[in-house]
């Protein structure tokens, strides 16, 4: 393998521990890429709660990044998601033991970030944020490299490096310098050196930056791979509330270093009591929705349009009161000789869900709450 340039570890080599002792102590097997290898054995994350925190705080001279920040996390993919300077970067330091809490306490993987920093990092992955990459070495080179810092045997480092790469989709570039590589490519280098060690856990901080939306749902599908293919546990930060809806299990919100929200995706896109009517228009009604609308309206029910819905034509929303509500849109679609193309209930956009709150918030403010 080439030479590593001098001061990359300063700028990314620090996040792994090279352990101190020999590398077969407590083997066990383990199945990763296809590839089965004698690796260190540690407790499963389905033993622990993967990341948990009480009242943590990180105070600056000029600005408090976390303020009382207590949140657990289980296993699985979870987003941890905020606007810049929300403090997302800052908890990942500090769950890395990287940089010393101000007040309270953390744990990943049930050790504490403030005594067990190297073994933390011994069972995590890190995927930076930033561009840290060496232009001048080929991707197998650096991979292997992160690889033999995480302590594999050399053979291991090699052919755990090939199948990562090829999990990534850089099989056929992995001996291109990663000078030349585009934005998408070096964001994927990036994700397999994260993974190579075969960690329990893994921090993807905004993986998807500079991506183009082809890149961005490709690397969305390989996150959501990392846990359902691999069993390896995600936090995943990003400000794009979308992306989260569809890659975790679990979305935790921050907003100037303090708790917003932590719950199940499914609890953010509850079903509602709304209901989404599109129909058919017809020779005798050129416009369908617009006869709906005035015939619900003169039986009382009111609408309200819903034509900005992804992927809807023209689409009316209305509260269901009941199962009578089904019958009367049955009539009334009937009666005016429509075809009715769906009627749903509705799930919430978690975006949606942030934008109700932030309304409720102005409100109460504008009336001195």
């Amino acid at each position: 393998m080439g030479t590593t340039p001098a001061g990359l570890t300063a700028r990314l080599f620090d996040l792994r521990v090279t352990p101190t002792g020999p590398y077969d102590w407590r083997l066990t097997r383990r199945q990763l890429f296809g590839l089965t290898t004698a690796v260190v054995h540690v407790t499963t994350v389905d033993d622990v709660t993967v990341i948990a925190t009480e009242s943590l705080s990180k105070r600056f001279p000029r600005v408090t990044a976390l303020d009382r920040l207590s949140v657990d996390v289980g296993p699985g993919v979870t987003g941890l998601v905020g606007a810049n300077g929300a403090g997302k970067s800052t908890l990942i330091k500090i769950l890395l033991g990287l940089s010393p809490a101000t007040e309270g306490r953390a744990e990943v993987l049930g050790l504490d970030v403030a005594t067990k920093g190297g073994a933390i990092r011994e069972r995590v992955g890190y995927m930076p944020e930033h561009d840290c990459l060496p232009p001048d070495v080929s991707a197998t080179e650096f991979v292997v490299h992160m690889a033999r810092m995480s302590g594999l045997p050399p053979a291991a480092a090699r052919e755990r490096t090939a199948d990562t790469l090829r999990h990534v989709g850089l099989y056929e570039e992995r001996y291109r310098p990663i000078g030349g590589y585009s934005t998408g490519m070096k964001q994927r280098v990036k994700l397999a050196q994260a993974l190579v060690h075969d960690p329990q856990l893994v921090f993807l901080d905004e993986p998807t930056n500079g991506l183009d939306p082809v890149g961005r749902d490709e690397m969305l599908g390989l996150i959501r791979r990392v846990y359902t293919d691999f069993g390896i546990s995600v936090l995943v930060t990003s400000h794009l509330l979308g992306e989260l809806e569809r890659t975790c299990d679990h979305v935790v919100v921050v907003d100037g270093g303090k708790l917003l929200r932590s719950s199940s995706t499914r609890d953010f896109t509850q079903t509602t009591t709304t209901l989404a009517i599109e129909v058919t228009d017809t020779d005798e009604h050129p416009d369908g929705t617009r006869a709906v609308r005035d015939a619900l309206l003169a039986r009382g029910v009111s609408t309200h349009d819903g034509s900005g819905l992804p992927g809807a034509g023209h689409i009316l929303l209305l509260t269901a009161e009941g199962e009578q509500t089904y019958d009367l849109i049955r009539d009334v679609v009937a009666d005016l000789g429509l075809g009715l193309v769906r009627m749903e209930q509705r799930r919430h956009h978690i975006a949606e869900v942030f934008k109700d709150s932030d309304d409720q918030r102005k409100e109460a403010v504008g009336h001195g709450g």
